[in-house]
C-alpha cells in the first residue's frame, strides 16, 4: 500500500491540521508522500520529520508575537510580507525550535509543496528535499497576493499554491497512491462566496500577468468545484477526509493562542474520533 496525505492551506486555520497529524503520529500512521498548499504543507513538514509537538511549541511561543506576524512587516522593504519571513522560515527552524532535517531527509516521507507560477497561472509541484534551510518553496506556497511579494525560485516567480490547487488530491492520486487521506480546514458545509474584493484587488495588481490574474478571478469558483470533486471521491471510497466539525469563525490571520490551541486540540479529537474508520479504510 502507498499512502498519501493531502493538507489544505488556510494560514491560521491549519493549526487544526497540526492536531490531525499529531494524532496520526500517536497512532503510528505514516504516509509515503504528503502534499499541500500554503501553511498546510508548511506545518506538515513537521509530520514528515516526525516531530509531534513542534507545531504546538511554535503556536504557543511565537505565533502570537509581532515578531512572527504583523502588518508592519509589509512596510519593511527587506520583507514586504505579513509574516516576518527571515524569522519564521529561518530563525525558528534553524535556531529556536530546531527542525529535524536528518529525519526529514531519511525518514521515508516525500514532501511536496504546491506553488502557482505567476507567468503561466498554473500549479507546479516542488519536492522538498531539506537542502534549502531558508525554505524558499514553503515561502512561495504561503505567498498570498497583497500580503506577500512574489517569490523567485530558479528564475521563476511563484505565489500561493492554493490559488490554483488548494487541495492537490488529483496530484496525489497521480503519484500511484492506493490510499489518500485529505485534511481540510473548513467545515463540510463551507463554500466560498463568488464575489471577493481581495481577489479582485489582487487580480488588478497582477494585471500584467493575465494568466495569473485570471486564476485569481476564478479562484473561488474553482475552489468550490474542487471541494465537490473531493466529496465525490469520498463517496466512491477512494479517499478518507478529516475535517473540522466547527472552526469557530477562525480567520486566516487569527493569532490568539488560546483560540488556536482549541483548534489544534479539535484536530486531535476529530482524528481520534474517526480513527477506527480510518484504520478500516487503510486496511480495506
Amino acid at each position: 500500500m502507498k499512502l498519501g496525505i493531502v493538507f489544505e492551506g488556510g494560514a491560521s486555520r491549519t493549526f487544526f491540521s497540526c492536531g490531525v497529524f499529531e494524532a496520526l503520529i500517536d497512532n503510528n500512521i505514516k504516509a509515503d508522500i504528503i502534499a499541500g498548499s500554503s501553511a498546510g504543507i508548511a506545518n506538515a513538514v513537521s509530520y514528515a520529520s516526525w516531530q509531534k509537538d513542534r507545531s504546538r511549541k511554535i503556536l504557543r511561543q511565537y505565533y502570537h508575537t509581532k515578531e512572527y506576524m504583523h502588518f508592519s512587516h509589509l512596510l519593511n522593504p527587506k520583507i514586504r510580507s505579513i509574516y516576518n519571513i527571515p524569522f519564521v522560515f529561518d530563525k525558528i527552524p534553524n535556531e529556536l525550535i530546531p527542525f529535524d532535517y536528518e529525519t526529514f531527509k531519511n525518514g521515508g516521507i516525500k514532501s511536496v509543496a504546491t506553488v502557482t507560477n505567476i507567468e503561466t497561472g498554473r500549479t507546479e509541484y516542488i519536492t522538498l528535499d531539506g537542502t534549502d534551510k531558508q525554505w524558499r518553496a514553503l515561502v512561495a506556497t504561503c505567498a498570498l497576493p497583497i500580503l506577500f511579494p512574489p517569490i523567485e525560485i530558479d528564475g521563476n516567480l511563484y505565489m500561493d499554491g492554493g490559488i490554483t490547487d488548494s487541495v492537490p488530491v488529483d496530484y496525489m492520486l497521480s503519484q500511484g497512491c492506493d490510499k489518500v487521506i485529505v485534511v481540510l480546514t473548513q467545515e463540510r458545509e463551507y463554500r466560498k462566496q463568488k464575489k471577493d474584493f481581495t481577489l479582485t484587488l489582487s487580480a488588478h495588481k497582477f494585471r500584467h500577468y493575465p494568466n495569473f490574474a485570471n486564476a485569481l478571478i476564478n479562484r473561488n469558483d474553482n475552489y468550490n468545484k474542487a471541494r465537490e470533486h473531493i466529496f465525490s471521491l469520498e463517496k466512491q471510497g477512494k479517499i478518507f477526509i478529516i475535517l473540522p466539525e466547527v472552526m469557530q469563525g477562525i480567520s486566516r490571520t487569527e493569532n490568539d493562542p488560546e483560540k488556536l490551541d482549541k483548534i489544534y486540540q479539535h484536530g486531535i479529537d476529530c482524528t481520534n474520533k474517526n480513527i477506527a474508520k480510518l484504520q478500516e479504510y487503510l486496511r480495506s
